[in-house]
């Protein structure tokens, strides 16, 4: 068996003396691992780093084998990643959250929702609204998706502000205010195009949101916390000037 596709590294192990087992998100054949031999070579080692985009093919006898990568460099991208706090943490927590999936399993959505996160790490205020959002897509993907669109009370679309804790449906300005202590606070960036961006409560706000269904359908279940990254991930963001102020 064989294909090819583009793949994002997320994580390697190593393997005997030389060579390393290398997991890579892709948009069809999902998080997949494959053995590269000689993957610990001088020549290899820098292409084979997390973050980094390659052009992957994969090779088995049976579909249900390990195989073999072979990998060519498309975006390197590593070394500005680990260099960076919001970075290191952001794509360590990425990696976390898409342990989460079924190895082979499709997830395009994620694939293309990495893709540009990765590329935004720079930037702090976009960095922590894709990571929201990416946490966010994490849950729809494995079934627990949130309805942000319409107010669970009331149907309507207006001043949704607010997010019920156990149904995961945004709630309205005026039927939640009498509940607002047992509720969630939606933020107004989830509701505006991506790429605005989101700093100080409402980032805030939107990592209580993603992380109060994260641990309660995910984590918990799989008797787990929250990765410990997460945390780091978040104070790298609060740290930064553009994001505080």
């Amino acid at each position: 068996m064989e294909w090819s596709e583009t793949g994002i590294v997320v994580g390697t192990r190593r393997h005997g003396e030389t060579d390393i087992i290398l997991e890579a998100m892709t948009a069809e054949h999902g998080r997949h691992l494959g053995l590269v031999k000689g993957g610990r070579s001088r020549r290899q080692r820098p292409i084979l780093q997390p973050g980094n985009t390659l052009a992957l093919t994969w090779r088995a006898r049976l579909h249900e084998h390990l195989g073999n990568f072979r990998a060519e460099p498309l975006v390197e991208r590593s070394v500005d990643l680990m260099t960076s706090r919001i970075g290191a943490f952001g794509l360590a927590l990425a990696g976390e959250h898409l342990r989460l999936l079924p190895e082979r399993d499709p997830h395009p959505r994620l694939y293309e929702a990495l893709n540009v996160m990765l590329d935004c790490f720079d930037r702090a205020p976009l960095a922590g609204e894709l990571m929201v959002r990416f946490e966010l897509l994490v849950l729809d993907e494995l079934g627990f998706g949130l309805d942000l669109e319409t107010c669970a009370a009331t149907g309507g679309r207006e001043a949704l502000v607010y997010v019920s804790p156990k149904s995961g449906r945004a709630v309205s300005r005026s039927a939640g205010e009498p509940y607002a202590e047992k509720l969630l606070t939606l933020p107004e960036f989830l509701g505006a195009p991506v790429g605005g961006g989101a700093a100080g409560e409402a980032l805030e706000a939107g990592f209580r949101l993603s992380g109060a269904f994260l641990e309660r359908h995910v984590y918990h279940v799989r008797g787990v916390p929250l990765p410990e990254v997460r945390t780091s991930f978040i104070n790298a963001l609060q740290a930064n000037s553009e994001v505080v102020a």
